[in-house]
């Protein structure tokens, strides 16, 4: 299983391929390709490669499959004895990105594709 961390909108994310995630909103195109230079950490088959602070030549693609809004967070405050009471709301705007693969100096470490077909190979064997 190959995964890797990265810093996208914000915050640290560990990523596989043929996963999607929900993130900060990001100012890309539905349906556009997104690639994240951003990787902290790849582990690929027993082998880990810690950036410092990221893993140079290392690339994270991705697709941009929708904008949303998260779930909505309601802040009270209220201060007892003095008639005083706010209630405000706030849903965060996100987008919900794509992970197609996972690259080192160009070399595909994993993808959709590849993911699917050792899968196939052991429910075939």
């Amino acid at each position: 299983m190959t995964y890797a961390i990265i810093e996208i909108g914000g915050t640290q994310l560990r990523v596989e391929p043929g996963r999607f995630y929900d993130v900060n909103q990001l100012n890309a195109d539905l349906d556009s390709n997104y690639t994240v230079d951003k990787v902290l950490l790849i582990h690929h088959e027993n082998e880990i490669h810690v950036g410092q602070p990221y893993v140079s030549g290392a690339v994270v693609e991705g697709t941009i499959m929708s904008n949303l809004r998260g779930k909505k967070v309601l802040v009270y405050k209220m201060k007892p004895k003095k008639k005083t009471r706010k209630k405000r709301g706030h849903r965060q705007e996100l987008t919900r990105f794509m992970i197609n693969s996972i690259k080192v100096n160009g070399t595909e470490l994993a993808s959709v594709n590849s993911e699917t077909k050792t899968e196939e190979v052991a429910v075939n064997s």
